[in-house]
């Protein structure tokens, strides 16, 4: 191999090497932007027009279905770390009981809250077997008229 052909492949092992470190980001759901939303009039669209104009809902309200919610939302991927949410847009159509728009509100990341999960567990009591405890005691158990049935 002569030197040019070693300094080509060296050039692009490191500009491999350096585009690898660049951080991905991706998006997740859909929420319409504002001048979509501007098209909407509270009073006068309904449910059918509403769905014309910034599509189905990402989920509806779990009772009776007067609340549809449009949530989007960008993470940022960099190298081995835990995605990070950069964005989040969170837009809620409010119907009445005839089906025509009430309100519509549009919320962001900084309207967010932190929920603390509880990561306790429940221990469960019995046998604590290990793999090949349970392969072997397995293979004792097997019934021939199991498979008849």
């Amino acid at each position: 191999m002569t030197l040019r052909n070693g300094l080509f492949v060296l050039t692009v092992a490191g500009c491999m090497a350096v585009s690898g470190c660049s951080p991905t980001y991706r998006g997740h759901g859909y929420a319409p932007k504002p001048e979509e939303l501007s098209a909407i009039v509270a009073g006068q669209d309904t449910k059918s027009s509403v769905r014309t104009k910034i599509g189905r809902p990402g989920t509806q309200g779990l009772v009776s279905g007067d609340a549809w919610y449009y949530v989007g939302s960008t993470e940022k991927e960099y190298l081995f770390y835990a995605p990070e949410v950069i964005d989040r847009t969170v837009v809620v159509v409010l119907f009445d009981d005839q089906g025509t728009v009430q309100n519509v509100r549009q919320f962001g990341l900084e309207d967010g809250k932190v929920i603390d999960l509880v990561t306790r567990t429940t221990p469960t009591y019995g046998k604590e077997l290990n793999v090949a405890q349970q392969l072997l005691g397995n293979i004792f158990n097997f019934n021939s008229s199991s498979l008849l049935q």
